[in-house]
């Protein structure tokens, strides 16, 4: 018996799903991040409220043009949640670290201590929880409905390059931008896509991009064109900017370029576990499996 004809897809309704999660987006953050300035200040502004906004524009699109919860983007907790979070935790600490310390060892920079540096010891402890509420805000934002939408409608390969692309151009703002440093943000943006192909949630997209944020501060280097003191050190470069990423930091360096490269293959090969997202796999609840894929 031949197979009942589908019902072609709406080619705008990708389009149009993703506009009202960006306008959801927009409104909720204009709305949480003048309370969380006021509560917490610049650091809480920029971390917090993007990722209640990613939350509810998220939750209320996959309500809207789904009828789905929130979970169902990849972001529900299961049996292999925390290996893909932690393994993407390491891909983004190691790759921080080679952009850092083998320049170190070259003699293109060195390191000098801050004068008056007024850093405490809650500052190291609280920043990495204001540093992974901005990385997850920011992949719930792009890789989830955003993207899976995107894929969903338009292949795969199609939704990871416009997310990423949206990625990299939602940086242009940040102080110190630079053509290289929006490239290796898409470029970053593509790669974290490409984790949620392989793996079906975002936990490992967000553990790289948690380990890329909260190693290089550490390091005492720029994070996106934001300085964040967490030690009473700081990378002070020989190179020319093509090296150091200028104020923008290391996203704006050909060093990161090269970087990039490794962390793509090791994204391809590393072993992670397959989870489920409902705009990826559909309905069937398809568990986390054993063994590596």
């Amino acid at each position: 018996m031949p197979e009942p004809a589908r019902k072609p897809r709406d080619p705008l309704r990708p389009i149009l799903g993703v506009g009202t999660c960006a306008l959801l987006y927009w409104v909720v953050l204009n709305i949480v991040v003048p309370m969380g300035r006021f509560f917490g200040g610049e650091m809480v502004a920029i971390t917090v409220p993007p990722l209640v906004a990613a939350a509810v524009s998220g939750a209320l699109a996959m309500a809207i043009f789904e009828s789905r919860g929130f979970g169902d983007l990849g972001i529900a907790w299961r049996e292999g949640t925390g290996p893909n979070f932690l393994t993407g935790c390491a891909l983004g600490a190691a790759s921080a670290a080679l952009v850092i310390l083998p320049a170190v060892g070259l003699g293109l920079a060195h390191y000098e201590v801050l004068k008056n540096p007024d850093i405490g010891w809650r500052a190291g402890l609280f920043m990495p929880v204001l540093l992974f509420c901005g990385a997850a805000g920011e992949e719930i934002a792009f890789r989830g409905f955003v993207q899976q939408y995107l894929m969903r409608g338009y292949g795969a390969w199609s939704g990871i390059l416009g997310a990423g692309a949206l990625f990299g151009a939602a940086h242009y703002f940040n102080p110190a931008a630079s053509a290289l440093g929006l490239l290796n943000t898409a470029l970053f943006g593509i790669i974290f896509g490409a984790s949620v192909l392989r793996s079906r949630d975002i936990w490992l997209a967000t553990g790289m991009h948690f380990g890329w944020n909260v190693v290089l501060p550490f390091l005492g280097v720029e994070l996106s064109g934001l300085t964040i003191r967490v030690t009473e050190y700081r990378l002070v470069w020989k190179a020319g900017n093509i090296w150091s990423g200028g104020d923008y930091g290391p996203e704006a360096s050909v060093l990161t370029s090269a970087v990039l490269v490794l962390l793509a293959l090791a994204v391809w090969k590393v072993p992670v576990r397959r989870g489920w997202a409902y705009l990826l796999d559909g309905e069937e609840l398809l568990p986390y499996v054993s063994s590596p894929q």
